[in-house]
């Protein structure tokens, strides 16, 4: 039988929803807050390079600074559709964690005999991301806080029970105070919080400062293979090089091959005003670590440099017939959801207004995780699909796809999760089917003490299902 979940069992006053976003404005934080930003100009005269990147997020601004780190005299020019951070970049949740699998449950269902090696290399890459930060003089708000997972469901406290860093209902009050809380696991050392739009236009600076090429507002209409390389086209002109890499994140790929590789899936966050001194010492916090809890349909918070609380998650949309567009952005269903289980699990802030609500198009592919791959003959190199855990998996992957470029296998080349493509999704219709069937299976099972049913059972035995 069904029950109402403690987010439904302990809903607020609909009027105090309603007081808490009625001074909410469409607009995302992390853009506004970042301030003044530099503008690089449009390619308007063709030219020649030695590495063309398509992609003006994390991925393409990484892989421009590790490409010029690795080879300073390259030649790097860097192609953004609008502006540099303004897509998934600049809107993410800033959470950067050390996963390179999507959370260890993904990564040792789809490639155990690689968990160990995986896991390293996550590590290391978040240490190194630290150094980078520290190194490069990166000013994006870098907190090593680790994260709290918590139990919000009777049946979820057995899953944290044999967890390292198990906290019972009182200790894990003790560290953020809710009482939907019944138990929780920190881990100490396997995420820190970024300001995401800071960390775009720093790497975008430093990027600059190596000496990369970069222009917005030069949106790429497509690739071709010529005598001497690779061309790649806008608008108004054309970059040729010797390598190119492909950073589109969820919007459709270059490639034909990968255009049903991905999903656009919509998340919605809203950003509360600064708490009181009062508010904080209310809710504890202040270890400042990342937040979620356990559900399928799963919440994420965390704090601010000046102590606001980023709310989000729960609601995954993806739109009928797929496509990214700035309408699917403002759903008031999903923010007023998103506000009153806020309100459920901090009842002392029942005062808290909403200063922002935005959403953003997670790269959703069935793995979970991002996919890599080559053509044009080993010229072009492209990876996507990280759903929704890229800030700091993408570190990662620009180097993948530069070493995938010298066509010589290293450790990262030879990983069966970089070797192998994940399943496809269906074309529409089937696409919008069997995703939303899946989003009310997961519904469902939330409903149902985390029993799940016929249709998410056949997923999972075919490699398709994922448990948050």
């Amino acid at each position: 039988m069904a029950h109402r979940t403690a987010y439904e069992r302990h809903a607020p006053d609909p009027r105090l929803v309603e007081r808490a976003l009625a001074g909410s404005r469409h607009a995302v934080f992390w853009l506004e807050d970042a301030g003044a930003r530099p503008a690089y100009d449009a390619l308007t005269a063709s030219t020649r390079a030695d590495l063309t990147i398509v992609g003006g997020g994390y991925l393409g601004l990484w892989t421009a600074v590790h490409a010029k780190r690795r080879d300073p005299g390259r030649r790097v020019v860097l192609l953004e559709a609008q502006a540099v951070g303004w897509a998934a970049s600049g809107r993410n949740g800033g959470f950067c964690e050390a996963s390179l699998t999507h959370g260890e449950e993904n990564g040792r269902s789809r490639w155990p005999e690689e968990h160990e090696t995986l896991t390293r290399l996550g590590a290391q890459n978040l240490d190194a991301f630290e150094a980078d930060v520290r190194d490069l003089g990166l000013a994006c708000e870098w907190e090593r806080t680790g994260t709290l997972a918590v139990a919000v469901e009777e049946h979820q406290v057995a899953w944290l029970r044999d967890e390292p860093g198990h906290r019972d209902r009182a200790a894990v009050r003790a560290e953020v105070d809710s009482p939907l809380f019944l138990a929780g696991a920190l881990d100490t050392d396997g995420n820190a919080l970024v300001h995401p739009a800071r960390l775009a236009l720093e790497l975008a600076r430093v990027a600059t400062e190596l000496g990369v090429e970069v222009h917005e507002h030069s949106a790429v209409t497509g690739l071709r293979k010529v005598a001497d390389g690779i061309e790649v086209a806008t608008d108004r002109a054309t970059v040729t090089s010797g390598g190119v890499v492909l950073a589109t994140n969820v919007f459709p790929s270059l490639l034909r091959r990968n255009r049903l590789m991905t999903v656009p899936v919509y998340d919605y966050v809203l950003m509360t005003e600064p708490l009181t001194a009062e508010q904080r010492a209310a809710i504890g916090w202040e270890r400042r670590c990342g937040l979620g809890d356990l559900a399928n349909q799963f919440h994420y918070a965390r704090l601010t440099a000046d102590d606001r609380i980023l709310w989000g998650g729960y609601d995954a949309i993806y739109p009928t017939g797929g496509g990214v567009h700035v309408r699917h952005e403002d759903r008031p269903a999903s923010h007023a959801r998103l506000a009153s289980h806020f309100l459920a699990t901090f009842p002392q802030l029942e005062d808290v207004r909403f200063s922002h609500r935005w959403a953003g198009a997670i790269d959703t592919c069935t793995q979970f995780t991002a996919f890599y791959g080559t053509s044009h003959g080993g010229r072009v190199a492209h990876a996507a699909g990280f759903t929704g855990l890229g800030v700091g998996a993408t570190r990662f992957a620009a180097e993948v796809v530069l070493d995938l470029l010298t066509g010589q296998e290293t450790e990262r080349t030879a990983l069966r999760m970089v070797r192998e493509r994940p399943v496809p999704f269906p074309p529409e219709p089937l696409a919008s089917v069997g995703i939303n069937l899946t989003r009310w299976s997961l519904d469902r099972a939330d409903h149902r003490e985390g029993r799940r049913n016929a249709f998410l059972r056949v997923l999972d035995r075919a490699g398709l299902g994922f448990d948050s």
